[in-house]
């Protein structure tokens, strides 16, 4: 698998620089990374709702479209799939290779209060309260 995907990933940067009307990587390419993040998560999403309506074949299609689609934010961001393979067989090495990273190995607040509300990062996570959106504080 990893030889398509490192193919896939080399026509991607060499897509980059054509012309934007006739090559959809290079039209991402031109609208950048919002959009390419946009088009990775549709994608994501429709496997999903694909696996939950039980059909294989739309399932094996749209993780095509999904792989393609994480191919070029890798690309935008001159991540590699040296790197993601690396960082597998790093977790590989700790866990084991079906498993990822617990969450017990993010810091977690020890209790959380109305004042000590989680975050990620330093934005506060966002709930919808009432029908209203409220920012904890």
């Amino acid at each position: 698998m990893s030889d398509s995907l490192d193919r896939l990933y080399a026509a991607v940067v060499a897509a980059k620089d054509l012309d934007p009307a006739v090559s959809k990587t290079a039209r991402l390419y031109q609208r950048g990374l919002p959009k390419m993040a946009k088009k990775l998560a549709e994608e994501a999403v429709e496997v999903a709702i694909d696996a939950v309506a039980g059909t294989p074949d739309a399932v094996v299609r749209e993780s095509a479209d999904l792989l393609y689609n994480l191919a070029v934010l890798w690309a935008a961001l001159d991540v590699r799939p040296a790197d993601i393979w690396a960082e597998m067989d790093r977790r590989e090495r700790l866990l084991g290779i079906a498993e990822k990273l617990p969450k017990s190995a993010i810091k977690q607040p020890a209790k959380l209060t109305k004042r000590s509300a989680p975050s990620i990062g330093t934005r506060p996570i966002v709930a919808i309260e009432g029908g209203r959106l409220r920012k904890h504080r």
